[in-house]
Protein backbone atom coordinates (compact mmCIF):
# COMPACT_ATOMS: atom_id res chain seq x y z
CA UNK A 1 0.00 0.00 0.00
CA UNK A 2 1.56 3.57 -0.27
CA UNK A 3 -0.01 6.96 0.53
CA UNK A 4 -2.27 8.82 -1.79
CA UNK A 5 -2.08 12.16 -3.76
CA UNK A 6 -4.54 13.38 -1.42
CA UNK A 7 -4.91 12.59 1.78
CA UNK A 8 -7.96 9.92 3.05
CA UNK A 9 -10.19 10.42 5.24
CA UNK A 10 -12.51 7.59 6.73
CA UNK A 11 -15.59 9.10 8.05
CA UNK A 12 -18.31 6.48 9.85
CA UNK A 13 -21.65 7.50 10.69
CA UNK A 14 -21.02 9.84 7.27
CA UNK A 15 -24.87 8.85 6.00
CA UNK A 16 -26.55 11.72 7.38
CA UNK A 17 -26.39 14.37 10.19
CA UNK A 18 -22.95 15.84 11.48
CA UNK A 19 -21.21 13.00 9.88
CA UNK A 20 -22.18 13.69 6.20
CA UNK A 21 -21.57 17.09 7.12
CA UNK A 22 -17.46 16.59 8.23
CA UNK A 23 -17.81 14.65 4.63
CA UNK A 24 -18.49 17.49 3.05
CA UNK A 25 -15.41 19.95 5.08
CA UNK A 26 -12.85 17.27 4.13
CA UNK A 27 -13.65 17.22 0.59
CA UNK A 28 -14.14 21.29 0.28
CA UNK A 29 -10.08 20.91 2.26
CA UNK A 30 -9.10 18.64 -0.59
CA UNK A 31 -9.36 15.40 0.89
CA UNK A 32 -11.18 12.04 -0.96
CA UNK A 33 -13.39 10.13 1.66
CA UNK A 34 -13.82 6.39 2.29
CA UNK A 35 -17.62 6.78 3.50
CA UNK A 36 -19.00 4.43 6.38
CA UNK A 37 -22.32 3.68 7.72
CA UNK A 38 -25.23 1.00 7.44
CA UNK A 39 -27.44 3.25 4.63
CA UNK A 40 -25.50 2.91 1.26
CA UNK A 41 -28.28 4.87 -0.88
CA UNK A 42 -27.57 8.10 1.56
CA UNK A 43 -23.80 7.71 1.38
CA UNK A 44 -23.87 7.21 -2.34
CA UNK A 45 -26.01 10.66 -2.69
CA UNK A 46 -23.28 12.01 -1.04
CA UNK A 47 -20.58 10.53 -2.89
CA UNK A 48 -22.23 11.84 -6.19
CA UNK A 49 -22.81 15.25 -4.61
CA UNK A 50 -18.79 15.70 -3.77
CA UNK A 51 -17.51 14.59 -7.05
CA UNK A 52 -18.40 18.10 -8.03
CA UNK A 53 -15.64 18.66 -5.77
CA UNK A 54 -12.87 16.64 -7.21
CA UNK A 55 -13.46 14.46 -4.43
CA UNK A 56 -12.85 10.51 -4.81
CA UNK A 57 -15.33 8.95 -2.48
CA UNK A 58 -15.46 5.08 -1.71
CA UNK A 59 -18.49 3.47 -0.19
CA UNK A 60 -18.52 0.43 2.11
CA UNK A 61 -21.30 -0.61 4.50
CA UNK A 62 -20.91 -1.48 8.07
CA UNK A 63 -23.08 -2.08 11.14
CA UNK A 64 -20.66 -0.68 13.75
CA UNK A 65 -22.86 -2.32 16.41
CA UNK A 66 -21.76 -5.94 15.35
CA UNK A 67 -19.23 -7.61 17.12
CA UNK A 68 -15.89 -7.56 14.39
CA UNK A 69 -17.59 -5.26 12.48
CA UNK A 70 -14.69 -1.96 12.96
CA UNK A 71 -12.23 -5.02 12.46
CA UNK A 72 -13.74 -5.94 8.70
CA UNK A 73 -14.30 -2.69 7.91
CA UNK A 74 -10.23 -2.23 8.22
CA UNK A 75 -9.68 -5.38 6.25
CA UNK A 76 -11.59 -4.26 3.35
CA UNK A 77 -9.92 -0.82 3.66
CA UNK A 78 -6.67 -2.74 3.35
CA UNK A 79 -7.88 -5.19 0.73
CA UNK A 80 -8.06 -2.10 -1.42
CA UNK A 81 -4.92 -0.53 -0.89
CA UNK A 82 -6.14 2.26 0.56
CA UNK A 83 -4.25 4.10 3.43
CA UNK A 84 -6.13 6.31 5.75
CA UNK A 85 -4.56 9.54 6.91
CA UNK A 86 -7.18 10.97 8.15
CA UNK A 87 -10.14 8.82 10.79
CA UNK A 88 -13.42 10.52 11.86
CA UNK A 89 -14.58 8.53 14.53
CA UNK A 90 -18.70 10.05 13.83
CA UNK A 91 -20.73 7.06 14.50
CA UNK A 92 -23.22 6.77 17.35
CA UNK A 93 -25.74 5.64 18.66
CA UNK A 94 -28.73 6.82 21.76
CA UNK A 95 -31.68 5.67 23.31
CA UNK A 96 -33.96 7.73 25.82
CA UNK A 97 -35.36 6.09 28.77
CA UNK A 98 -34.57 4.76 32.62
CA UNK A 99 -31.70 2.73 32.68
CA UNK A 100 -33.77 -0.55 34.15
CA UNK A 101 -36.52 -0.29 31.20
CA UNK A 102 -34.11 -0.05 28.41
CA UNK A 103 -33.52 -2.66 25.95
CA UNK A 104 -30.65 -4.80 26.57
CA UNK A 105 -30.18 -5.22 23.16
CA UNK A 106 -30.13 -1.68 22.15
CA UNK A 107 -27.78 -1.17 25.61
CA UNK A 108 -25.38 -4.02 23.96
CA UNK A 109 -25.60 -1.94 20.49
CA UNK A 110 -24.91 1.54 21.96
CA UNK A 111 -21.86 0.52 23.59
CA UNK A 112 -20.45 -1.54 20.88
CA UNK A 113 -20.73 1.66 18.32
CA UNK A 114 -20.01 4.62 20.53
CA UNK A 115 -17.08 2.81 22.56
CA UNK A 116 -15.86 -0.72 20.91
CA UNK A 117 -16.24 0.18 17.56
CA UNK A 118 -14.42 3.32 17.87
CA UNK A 119 -11.69 2.04 20.16
CA UNK A 120 -10.94 -0.65 17.79
CA UNK A 121 -10.82 1.72 14.87
CA UNK A 122 -8.56 3.81 16.05
CA UNK A 123 -6.56 0.86 17.48
CA UNK A 124 -6.31 -0.27 14.67
CA UNK A 125 -5.46 2.63 12.22
CA UNK A 126 -3.11 4.74 14.52
CA UNK A 127 0.13 2.66 14.29
CA UNK A 128 0.16 3.64 10.62
CA UNK A 129 -0.05 7.03 11.16
CA UNK A 130 2.71 7.28 14.05
CA UNK A 131 4.96 5.36 12.05
CA UNK A 132 4.37 7.87 9.15
CA UNK A 133 4.76 10.66 11.45
CA UNK A 134 1.27 11.42 10.00
CA UNK A 135 -2.19 11.78 10.45
CA UNK A 136 -5.17 13.06 12.45
CA UNK A 137 -7.91 11.91 14.37
CA UNK A 138 -11.90 13.14 15.53
CA UNK A 139 -13.79 11.52 18.24
CA UNK A 140 -16.79 13.18 18.51
CA UNK A 141 -18.03 12.98 22.03
CA UNK A 142 -21.22 15.21 23.17
CA UNK A 143 -21.43 18.00 25.90
CA UNK A 144 -23.53 14.84 27.62
CA UNK A 145 -19.59 13.89 28.01
CA UNK A 146 -19.39 16.68 30.83
CA UNK A 147 -22.32 15.10 33.53
CA UNK A 148 -23.98 12.04 34.58
CA UNK A 149 -27.29 11.91 32.26
CA UNK A 150 -30.42 10.28 33.80
CA UNK A 151 -32.53 9.53 31.14
CA UNK A 152 -29.84 8.36 28.77
CA UNK A 153 -27.46 6.79 31.20
CA UNK A 154 -25.39 4.52 29.00
CA UNK A 155 -25.11 7.35 26.23
CA UNK A 156 -23.51 9.36 28.43
CA UNK A 157 -21.54 7.52 29.69
CA UNK A 158 -20.26 6.26 26.40
CA UNK A 159 -19.50 9.92 25.30
CA UNK A 160 -17.24 10.81 28.93
CA UNK A 161 -15.30 7.59 28.05
CA UNK A 162 -14.62 8.77 24.36
CA UNK A 163 -13.96 12.53 26.03
CA UNK A 164 -11.77 11.12 28.44
CA UNK A 165 -9.93 8.67 25.84
CA UNK A 166 -9.41 11.33 23.10
CA UNK A 167 -7.78 13.15 25.62
CA UNK A 168 -5.11 10.58 26.88
CA UNK A 169 -4.03 9.79 23.64
CA UNK A 170 -3.86 13.35 22.38
CA UNK A 171 -1.30 13.64 25.32
CA UNK A 172 0.32 10.49 24.17
CA UNK A 173 1.03 11.05 20.83
CA UNK A 174 2.39 14.89 21.21
CA UNK A 175 5.04 15.70 19.20
CA UNK A 176 4.17 12.35 16.51
CA UNK A 177 3.58 14.13 14.01
CA UNK A 178 -0.72 12.88 14.93
CA UNK A 179 -3.07 15.04 16.22
CA UNK A 180 -6.16 13.94 18.29
CA UNK A 181 -9.34 16.14 18.74
CA UNK A 182 -12.34 15.04 20.33
CA UNK A 183 -15.56 17.33 19.66
CA UNK A 184 -18.42 18.01 21.92
CA UNK A 185 -21.57 18.85 20.34
CA UNK A 186 -24.55 20.13 22.21
CA UNK A 187 -28.05 19.65 21.04
CA UNK A 188 -27.72 19.30 17.14
CA UNK A 189 -30.70 19.46 14.20
CA UNK A 190 -29.80 15.09 13.30
CA UNK A 191 -32.03 12.47 12.87
CA UNK A 192 -30.27 11.63 16.49
CA UNK A 193 -33.17 12.89 18.83
CA UNK A 194 -35.69 10.67 17.00
CA UNK A 195 -33.62 7.75 16.94
CA UNK A 196 -33.14 8.09 20.50
CA UNK A 197 -36.40 8.83 21.32
CA UNK A 198 -35.87 12.30 22.68
CA UNK A 199 -37.54 14.59 20.41
CA UNK A 200 -39.65 15.80 23.19
CA UNK A 201 -36.79 16.11 25.86
CA UNK A 202 -36.33 19.77 26.44
CA UNK A 203 -33.01 19.98 25.48
CA UNK A 204 -34.34 19.49 21.82
CA UNK A 205 -36.99 21.85 22.56
CA UNK A 206 -35.44 24.88 22.87
CA UNK A 207 -33.82 25.43 26.06
CA UNK A 208 -30.82 25.32 24.44
CA UNK A 209 -30.25 26.43 20.81
CA UNK A 210 -30.45 23.89 18.71
CA UNK A 211 -27.14 24.05 16.45
CA UNK A 212 -27.62 23.19 12.36
CA UNK A 213 -25.17 20.29 11.58
CA UNK A 214 -23.58 22.45 9.21
CA UNK A 215 -22.26 24.80 11.82
CA UNK A 216 -20.96 22.54 13.85
CA UNK A 217 -19.16 20.20 11.32
CA UNK A 218 -17.55 23.82 10.39
CA UNK A 219 -16.49 24.80 13.60
CA UNK A 220 -15.50 21.06 15.13
CA UNK A 221 -12.91 20.91 11.21
CA UNK A 222 -11.65 24.51 11.85
CA UNK A 223 -10.67 23.11 15.08
CA UNK A 224 -9.23 19.66 13.78
CA UNK A 225 -7.74 21.35 11.18
CA UNK A 226 -5.93 23.26 13.78
CA UNK A 227 -5.06 20.22 15.83
CA UNK A 228 -7.08 21.48 18.94
CA UNK A 229 -7.61 18.40 21.31
CA UNK A 230 -11.21 19.75 22.33
CA UNK A 231 -13.92 21.55 20.48
CA UNK A 232 -17.29 22.73 22.22
CA UNK A 233 -19.27 24.02 19.80
CA UNK A 234 -21.23 27.38 20.84
CA UNK A 235 -20.73 29.76 23.42
CA UNK A 236 -23.68 28.45 25.69
CA UNK A 237 -22.22 24.91 25.07
CA UNK A 238 -18.79 25.77 26.43
CA UNK A 239 -20.78 27.35 29.27
CA UNK A 240 -23.00 24.38 30.39
CA UNK A 241 -20.23 22.04 29.70
CA UNK A 242 -17.73 24.47 32.41
CA UNK A 243 -20.99 24.62 34.69
CA UNK A 244 -21.47 20.98 34.55
CA UNK A 245 -17.44 20.77 35.99
CA UNK A 246 -17.61 23.35 38.48
CA UNK A 247 -21.13 22.09 39.75
CA UNK A 248 -21.72 19.57 42.64
CA UNK A 249 -22.46 16.28 41.23
CA UNK A 250 -25.88 16.13 42.45
CA UNK A 251 -26.96 19.56 41.12
CA UNK A 252 -25.85 18.93 37.85
CA UNK A 253 -27.19 15.10 37.70
CA UNK A 254 -30.45 16.51 38.40
CA UNK A 255 -30.58 19.33 36.01
CA UNK A 256 -29.50 16.77 33.70
CA UNK A 257 -31.95 14.92 34.47
CA UNK A 258 -34.90 17.42 33.94
CA UNK A 259 -33.10 18.11 30.39
CA UNK A 260 -34.26 15.16 29.22
CA UNK A 261 -36.73 14.46 30.91
CA UNK A 262 -39.36 17.72 30.25
CA UNK A 263 -42.11 17.06 27.94
CA UNK A 264 -41.92 13.29 27.94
Amino acid sequence: MTSNARPLALVTGASSGIGADLARELARDGHDLILCARRVGPMQALADELKAAGCHCTVIAADLSQSGAAASLVREIESRGLVVDVLVNNAGLGSNGRFNTSDPLRIAEILQVNVVALTELTRLLLPNMVERRKGKVMMVASTAAFQPGPKMAVYCATKTYVLSFGEAIAYELRNSGVSVTTLCPGATATEFAHVADAESAALFKGLLPVMDAKKVARIGYQGFKAGRRVVITGLLNKIMAISSRLSPTPVATRIASWMMSAGK
